[in-house]
């Protein structure tokens, strides 16, 4: 391959990339973009953008996805694996070291208070998450309605999310868009390398639930099978995903209570890696109370087989057609409805999470679920507004914005 790089080097620097991977998605994408494009010759901007457009369309997390696609125009299947797994097994390790000191002292006061602050500043993260992207996206009527109508569907429970992603991508088809700024290549990728490519995946992907299934493991079986579902279809990022898994994980299947799953993106938020390996600390706890410490350690590896494992199945079998996927008008379409959709999703997200760290008590109605005004809490208000002076007024990055709101919250807790 052109630039192709030697591997060691590949490893090292995919190796920094992984281990500097804080901040979320957008500072993750401007960090490849960094090593990758301005301080080496590997890849030109036109190669990077074609990259990201392709991840964006692909259901998981776009960074990490990016991150393996790179990988693979620099070396092959070899690069693929090499930059996908280097920039998850730094986070995977550090939250398996947080989620074993959060069963361990998770219910200590000053702990307690620690995440208090770290939950009041996700609400001020989501809200700049999406004020960056409504910006990006909300770029006409159709997009706007689009946003409005998935919050609203979301919030009253009318429709759960893989029916908002669907439906969105069916009405953005009606209206097609090209994008002429990638030629299709000569030809396209033999059909049968293809083929193999899937084949080997999607048994690595599925064997292991099959082998679940038939020894019995019912609690596992429904991680893998639940986790694989998510891997399917939650386009949009993380916070997409956490919309979704909030709904499924807590009231659904009753595996995690809200405040832990608000506590699980907060200390997603403080690692390195995707976003998305909140899903492995949600695994974690789940396992440990169904069953202690080994069956923690057996969900969580579950969780994060069936959450980046299909990742490297989207790449590897997409890899060689980007191009041409690109030209195509109804694709471009439907990814930027889904796109607008997704705002809604994160405005669900960020008032379903608002909700919960400023009021104690919740009622459910038919319209959904609404605060309890006696059960305001002060305390939490002044944390979110510290943190977002942190992120808006002194432009703090996330894990310092992170930190100071832990700080502060201890303080309070101190006096």
């Amino acid at each position: 391959m052109q630039n192709a790089p030697p591997i060691s080097e590949l490893i090292r620097v995919f190796g920094r990339i992984g281990l500097l991977s804080f901040g979320g998605p957008a500072a993750q994408i401007s960090l490849m973009h960094r090593e990758l494009v301005e301080q080496r010759p590997w890849l030109s901007d036109k190669q990077f953008l074609g990259a990201l457009s392709f991840c964006m369309m692909l259901p998981g997390p776009e960074a990490m996805q990016l991150a393996t696609f790179t990988g693979w125009k620099l070396r092959g299947t070899i690069g693929g694996l090499i930059g996908g797994l280097l920039f998850v097994l730094p986070g995977a390790l550090v939250i398996a070291l947080l989620g074993g000191l959060y069963i361990g002292f998770g219910d200590l006061p000053l702990v307690k208070a620690a995440f208090l602050g770290v939950q009041a500043a996700v609400v001020a993260i989501i809200l700049q998450a999406l004020i960056r992207l409504s910006g990006r996206v909300l770029i006409d009527w159709p997009a706007r309605i689009a946003a409005l109508l998935a919050f609203l569907v979301l919030f009253t429970s009318a429709l759960p999310f893989p029916a908002v992603v669907m439906i969105a991508s069916f009405v953005g088809m009606l209206r097609p868009r090209a994008d002429d700024s990638f030629p299709a290549p000569p030809r396209a990728a033999p059909w049968k390398d293809t083929v193999r490519t899937i084949l080997v995946w999607g048994t690595l992907w599925l064997v292991p639930i099959a082998v679940l299934m038939v020894s019995g493991a019912t609690f596992l079986t429904d991680v893998a099978l639940f986790f694989s579902k998510l891997a399917v279809v939650t386009f949009g990022g993380a916070y997409a995903v956490l919309a979704y898994m909030v709904q499924a994980v807590v009231s659904e299947h009753h595996w995690l209570t809200t405040a832990q799953m608000m506590d699980a993106l907060g200390l997603a938020e403080t690692t390195p890696g995707p976003l998305i390996l909140v899903t492995q600390f949600v695994g974690q706890l789940a396992g440990y109370q169904q069953g202690g410490v080994l069956l923690a350690v057996a969900t969580g590896l579950i969780t994060l087989w069936c959450t980046f494992i299909p990742c490297f199945l989207w790449i590897f079998a997409g890899a060689p057609y980007v191009e041409r996927l690109l030209q195509l008008p109804r694709l471009n379409s439907a990814l930027a409805m889904i796109s607008a959709a997704i705002v809604g999703v994160i405005a669900n997200l960020g008032l379903w999470f608002s909700l919960h760290v400023l009021f104690e008590d919740h009622v459910v109605v038919d319209l959904g679920t609404l605060p309890v005004l006696s059960s305001f809490q002060p305390m939490e208000l002044a944390l979110v507004a510290f943190g977002c002076v942190l992120i808006f007024a002194l432009r703090l990055s996330v894990v310092a914005t992170l930190s100071a709101c832990a700080l502060a919250a201890m303080n309070f807790v101190w006096i």
